[in-house]
């Protein structure tokens, strides 16, 4: 429970330094536009840091997209796995004891 409550404040975190860093990207660019009065600079700047924050937004659903299926590809290659050792474990098993019983019988 705690590990989820850390992984939402850390996500929370980066997510505020993503919009500081928008935010501070859009004043930059909107500062080299001269030309532009107050309220054409705030709002140049205000769809440049939305602009950037819907394309942030994407590429992070994408990632979180990404990482379900290597999860369950994973999952699903691991249980494989264990079969196949669980199976491997059987035989031998059952080879010792065939070869201990044609011993005994000897």
């Amino acid at each position: 429970m705690s590990g989820d409550l850390g992984n939402e404040v850390e996500g929370y975190l980066l997510w505020q330094a993503r919009v500081a860093e928008a935010e501070q990207r859009a004043r930059e660019f909107a500062g080299s536009l001269e030309w532009l009065t107050t309220a054409q600079r705030e709002e140049v700047e205000r769809r440049y840091a939305a602009d950037s924050l819907l394309r942030a937004r994407a590429d992070l659903e994408r990632i979180a997209a990404r990482c379900v299926s290597l999860r369950a590809e994973y999952e699903q290659r691991y249980a494989e796995l264990r079969r196949r050792c669980v199976g491997v474990a059987l035989a031998v098993c059952a080879g010792f004891t065939t070869l201990a019983a044609l011993l005994l019988a000897l």
